[in-house]
């Protein structure tokens, strides 16, 4: 090849280039961008469940804490039950006075 033909080719393969390189960009630019978009909703995917385990998971404490707290109530209940019980209440202060007169 001589120079002759080289100053020919060379303008030739700058504008093949620079046609490739424009369609290229044309072409992937969108394709790009929707990969971009793609990524990024994967990405508030990946942190959506996490959110909603944690939101799971003091759901289910709570339900624990509710069914203790019921349990504690019931427990209170009863115990104000037997400590306002009269026949307890005298029990508690001395006896009986059938007692005391048995004994006597």
């Amino acid at each position: 090849m001589g120079i002759g033909q080289l100053e020919i080719l060379a303008p030739m393969l700058v504008i093949i280039v620079l046609t490739l390189t424009i369609g290229a960009v044309t072409l992937l630019k969108p394709l790009s961008k929707k990969l971009g978009d793609l990524l990024e909703a994967m990405a508030q995917e990946r942190k959506k469940p996490q959110l909603d385990n944690e939101v799971e998971h003091i759901r289910e404490l709570l339900d624990m804490m509710s069914g203790r707290l019921s349990l504690l109530e019931e427990r209170q209940d009863f115990t104000d039950a037997l400590m306002n019980d009269p026949e307890r209440m005298r029990l508690r202060s001395g006896g009986t006075d059938e007692g005391s007169e048995a004994a006597g």
